[in-house]
């Protein structure tokens, strides 16, 4: 789905059934997810799959918030991708914090859960990256379901290479630095979203 870079009138702004269904699908994959990786990554004392996890809840919210502005108003469909800009930035913002802190706790997380739950939510998340492929481009609204579906691929990836990080070293700093790193990305790319909802923002047909 191919869309204009210069201007709005060309951009794609999720008014398609197809782009709905993908949506619920997506929702259910990453809502499941949050609670495995969740409680997996309280068993094997993992910040990288908490982190993670949290990713799986932020991208169920901004789904669901996405699916419900579709049709609306380009102002209100701004305003929506706005505050998951603004929701993305205090989630990368909590996981720097809560990695900062655990770096005082000592014990190395256990790299097999890592490892195996870190593969389920990898194939998870290329799983919904392949069903939003067709849609990554559009208004801010679509835009940041596509990067939310990006970050937890890469997410995932680094994940994995923490697990491998940590039964090697038997220590807990690569699962702390690849957390630190997931949350680098989040608020990457809530800067991302935030512009381009900032953008919409001030178009004539925000501002009427």
């Amino acid at each position: 789905m191919s869309v204009s870079c210069c201007g709005n009138e060309n951009r794609f702004e999720g008014l398609s059934p197809d782009y709905k269904r993908r949506l619920w699908l997506v929702i259910v994959i990453n809502a499941t997810m949050f609670f495995v990786e969740m409680g997996a990554g309280a068993l094997a004392g993992s910040r990288a799959l908490q982190a993670d996890a949290l990713d799986f809840l932020g991208d169920t919210l901004t789904y669901g918030m996405s699916l419900a502005v579709i049709g609306s108003a380009m102002r209100v469909r701004a305003w929506a991708a706005f505050i998951k800009g603004v929701s993305l930035a205090l989630m990368g913002f909590f996981v720097l914090g809560a990695t900062a802190y655990h770096v005082l706790i000592v014990g190395a997380p256990r790299a097999e859960i890592m490892g195996v739950v870190g593969f389920l939510a990898l194939a998870a998340n290329v799983t919904s990256v392949l069903i939003l492929m067709r849609y990554k481009e559009g208004d801010a609204n679509v835009r940041s379901v596509w990067l939310c579906s990006r970050n937890d691929a890469v997410g995932n990836i680094a994940v994995m290479l923490a697990a491998v990080g940590v039964w090697l070293t038997a220590t807990r700093w690569p699962d702390l630095i690849v957390a630190a790193i997931m949350a680098g990305v989040f608020v990457t790319s809530s800067v991302q979203i935030l512009r381009q909802s900032i953008s919409e923002l001030r178009t004539p047909e925000a501002t009427a």
